[in-house]
């Protein structure tokens, strides 16, 4: 990952680890609820970070594209078919992340919108093409494991646009984005933010009612952030977090 976007992230990043740490506690009781979202990237790290949430009996809510994962194939096809089953069987909740991964650019007349494609194409798409992109993953999904996507989804980088959006509750899905402190920087140089930073800034700044956002898997950072989700997790439990899934409305 590079240019302006990457560098926007490392600026708001960077920014938000001046905030003050939160205090500890050993209370058990639930003192706020928690979101974690996981898009599905190139899928290296999906059974650690699916043992993980098992180890700490936690429910994330899934975003899930036709990617490109590090074994060659795609996210969605028949090879991820049990990997998909063994999520939906532990409770998770499941959203669309656009089929091709594109990304949303601008609006354009008529209620059309630029969409950039993975390998720098451009294309337009109006409302029904907007639509057939959230429902191509909600379909496959259903092919997989027998169970629809719940009614959302999440723009790739989250980018949206008014048009884009329109389109998507006219056809039955709510957007769902992050918290500013929920950017849990997995898709940011490993050098220049390191997971030992990662996971300071992330306890020093999450807050009852925080989307978080990671990925199964980034191609670009050298130190995989997944790992951490370990002690992130077991961490904001320990100070009384609770943790949910998105609800559909």
């Amino acid at each position: 990952m590079g240019g302006p976007r990457q560098n926007a992230l490392a600026a708001v990043f960077t920014a938000s680890l001046l905030l003050p740490a939160l205090a500890h506690g050993s209370e058990s009781s639930c003192k706020g609820t928690l979101y974690l979202t996981l898009d599905t990237g190139n899928m290296r790290h999906a059974e650690v970070i699916a043992g993980i949430l098992a180890k700490h009996h936690v429910k994330a809510t899934f975003f899930v594209a036709q990617e490109k994962t590090l074994r060659g194939d795609m996210a969605l096809d028949q090879s991820w078919s049990d990997y998909w089953k063994a999520r939906v069987a532990e409770g998770h909740a499941f959203g669309s992340h656009t089929w091709r991964h594109g990304s949303i650019r601008k609006d354009e007349a008529g209620g059309k919108v630029t969409y950039r494609l993975m390998d720098g194409s451009q294309t337009q798409l109006d409302a029904e093409q907007i639509c057939a992109e959230l429902k191509k993953p909600d379909t496959r999904f259903a092919e997989l494991t027998g169970r629809k996507l719940d009614p959302l989804w999440r723009a790739p980088g989250g980018r949206t646009t008014p048009n884009t959006l329109k389109a998507a509750e006219a056809c039955g899905y709510r957007h769902v984005a992050w918290a500013p402190a929920g950017f849990l920087g997995d898709e940011l140089p490993s050098d220049a933010f390191p997971n030992e930073v990662l996971l300071k800034r992330a306890l020093a700044t999450l807050k009852d009612g925080d989307i978080l956002m990671a990925h199964l898997g980034i191609w670009s950072r050298k130190d995989p952030f997944a790992p951490m989700l370990d002690p992130l997790i077991g961490s904001l439990k320990a100070r009384g977090f609770c943790f949910a899934t998105i609800p559909p409305q």
